[in-house]
């Protein structure tokens, strides 16, 4: 199974690709996409469903994993967040990719056995689970590895939970 994970951002959204079969994981690619910071925010939003939908054909996934938007102090924040998610939902979304979505504290407990670990401690676990050593990683495409790793773990309860409820 095929996994994109993706970490929404404003300025920065983090994307992976993550092979899941017979119970191993395996990176195929990740990075980031990053409007130019001139770019005033609605701007922002045709560029990272552009680069979603081209990374979509390019990939062919065969389920898409996305961070949900979590709770923040400052409303403006969380709202420009859900626009972001709505630029990366929206070509899934007409490509028929399933789309599954997780807590970022979810994701911390899946990738680290603790809800509240930092970003870095994310970073270290997702480099060791998919043996990707000393290799470049930002803090924006591990985020989005591990939303992917956190979905591949969740993957064969949520196939039971489907054929339980079709029963």
């Amino acid at each position: 199974m095929l996994i994109l994970g993706i970490d929404p951002g404003s300025g920065s959204t983090g994307y992976g690709v993550v092979e899941y079969s017979a119970g191993r994981l395996r990176a195929l690619g990740q990075g980031a996409i990053t409007p130019p910071a001139d770019l005033p925010f609605l701007h922002r939003l045709p560029y990272i469903a552009v680069a979603i939908e081209a990374l979509v054909r390019r990939v062919a996934p065969q389920g898409a994993a996305i961070e949900d938007v979590f709770h923040a102090r400052n409303s403006r924040v969380a709202l420009q967040l859900g626009h972001v998610r709505g630029a990366a939902l929206l070509p899934l979304l007409q490509a028929r990719v399933p789309i599954f979505e997780y807590s970022p504290r979810l994701v911390k407990k899946a990738v680290t056995g603790s809800g509240a670990a930092e970003k870095e401690q994310v970073r270290r676990m997702v480099r060791l689970l998919l043996g990707l050593g000393e290799a470049p990683l930002t803090l924006d495409a591990s985020d989005a590895l591990a939303v992917a790793i956190c979905h591949a773990h969740s993957a064969p309860y949520q196939k039971m939970r489907e054929t339980a409820a079709r029963l």
